[in-house]
């Protein structure tokens, strides 16, 4: 077994700066990156940091502009703080240890980290990231795993491009951003996210980003199904990743004729037990605007007990109560359909 040092005892870390001893001291403040030279030593011995400055594509013509590696580097600390504007850049420049360890030689000011931005070709920089991101969770993808789709709305509070009136339960009418997510699913890990503006957070608008995704992952990296919620369960969606032989698990809204097929299939026994609390029963729909019939699975599970046995609602003057009818054992929550070439659970 490994022996434990006290955390007075100075560590050795490989930076770009050289080899530096690291001590902890108890009674100083803690700061937002004071662990950050071990991070720039995994930089550094992972060979990840050089290349991906080298191969950004930002080039200056004339002798009095800043470094790339300032550039980058300040950009780089900027984000791993926790900053939201440019103009915040400017507290790096009390920092004089993290640069050097970078290898920096300075902090660059806000305004020419947003010329140096702008200068960059936008497709050219996309791909640029991309490849160095995917370049880190590659490995990973060896592995069975499943990619989750999801889109989340940011309410803005300013005058930034894209912020427009959308879909925001939280804000109402307020603008905003969707950020369209591709996750690799239970590990919190990001692949990708694309920023669009408030008033397009449906998964037409998520799938350009997905398909671009599964086309770069390797063959032997592709998830074993994509899953999303109710808003992916349209037709358009479904094609286009069939067309692809992609699997995927997407939830289906409760309407009339789902709600149809619930009560069908409840009543003709034969379910398969998932775990202790839920069951599964497969199934096939087509829904209006479907262009073919596609294999469902209902799942549903018993609840301790049903406290809810009529509603009460106003007509034509007159308060009346409706009981709930049905079977009184049906407690059907949860509906979704994948493609018939699947049988990955939810």
């Amino acid at each position: 077994m490994a022996e434990k040092r006290p955390l007075s005892t100075a560590i050795e870390v490989e930076t770009f700066a050289g080899k530096v001893h690291v001590e902890w001291d108890p009674t100083a403040a803690v700061t937002p990156i004071g662990q950050l030279p071990f991070f720039i030593e995994f930089l550094k011995l992972g060979h990840r940091f050089n290349p991906w400055v080298e191969q950004c594509p930002l080039h200056y013509l004339s002798n009095n502009t800043p470094k790339k590696m300032d550039v980058l580097g300040s950009l780089f600390l900027s984000i791993l703080s926790g900053h939201t504007r440019y103009a915040h850049i400017t507290a790096l420049r009390e920092d004089s240890v993290n640069t050097k360890l970078l290898g920096m030689s300075k902090v660059i000011s806000d305004d020419c980290a947003i010329r140096a931005l702008k200068r960059m070709d936008e497709s050219a920089a996309v791909q640029w990231l991309q490849r160095h991101l995917q370049s880190c969770y590659e490995p990973l993808l060896t592995t069975p795993w499943i990619l989750d789709v999801d889109v989340t709305v940011k309410p803005l509070y300013g005058h930034q491009e894209g912020a427009r009136v959308g879909y925001n339960p939280r804000k109402p009418g307020r603008p905003s951003h969707t950020y369209h997510s591709y996750l690799m699913a239970n590990t919190r890990l990001v692949l990708e996210v694309n920023v669009l503006p408030g008033d397009e957070p449906h998964a037409c608008y998520s799938m350009p980003g997905l398909i671009s995704l599964l086309i770069r992952l390797p063959a032997d990296g592709q998830p074993a199904f994509v899953r999303g919620d109710c808003d992916w369960g349209n037709d358009p969606v479904m094609s286009e990743l069939e067309a692809m032989d992609r699997h995927y698990l997407f939830k289906l809204k409760r309407s009339k004729r789902v709600k149809e097929l619930i009560a069908q299939v409840h009543g003709q026994g034969v379910w398969t037990p998932f775990n202790p609390e839920w069951e599964l029963k497969e199934s096939t729909l087509r829904l209006q605007g479907w262009k073919r019939a596609r294999r469902v699975v209902v799942s549903r599970r018993r609840l301790p007990k049903d406290p809810l046995i009529g509603l009460e609602y106003q007509h034509g003057g007159q308060r009346e109560l409706a009981l709930v009818e049905g079977p009184e054992d049906m407690r059907l929550l949860k509906t979704a359909s994948w493609s018939p070439t699947s049988m990955r659970s939810w």
